[in-house]
């Protein structure tokens, strides 16, 4: 199925922002769990702070310059088709962290320290994520307008 450079940044953006959406959902998950077991805390804000300090950095050294990577080379397809708004082996290493998450998340139940660490790490991914989505969404990073 051939499409534009365009909708392929639209995917590769909703892909990356939905991530950061179900992230975040699952990060306030645990801390609402971790609030049950022990109400309170500077452990709490710790684990939030931290993962807010990570994720800024992520954004910045990491997932931006993987977003601007992936940029280029949609723009550099000659024939774009609908499943090539990542490599395929973007989609295994994804399978690989969703699957990771899940177990994190599971393991983590019950263990207020265990908890707090997980959602210090969704809410780190969470702002890597939405923070750096921004290069799908500037116009002046892509050529798709002109496709």
């Amino acid at each position: 199925m051939k499409t534009s450079k365009r909708t392929l940044i639209f995917l590769a953006a909703a892909v990356w922002c939905i991530g950061g959406v179900m992230l975040f959902r699952s990060g306030v998950k645990l801390i609402w769990n971790a609030v049950q077991l022990k109400p309170g805390g500077p452990w709490l804000w710790l684990a939030i702070l931290a993962g807010l300090i990570l994720g800024i950095f992520q954004a910045k050294v990491i997932f931006t310059r993987s977003c601007r990577k992936n940029l280029d080379r949609i723009n550099g397809l000659e024939d774009p088709r609908i499943w090539q708004f990542y490599r395929p082996g973007f989609f295994l290493a994804l399978a690989g962290m969703i699957t990771s998450g899940v177990l994190l998340n599971h393991w983590a139940q019950g263990s207020y320290y265990y908890m707090l660490g997980v959602a210090g790490l969704d809410f780190a991914l969470t702002i890597s994520l939405l923070g750096s989505s921004y290069v799908f969404w500037t116009k002046n990073q892509t050529q798709s307008d002109q496709d």
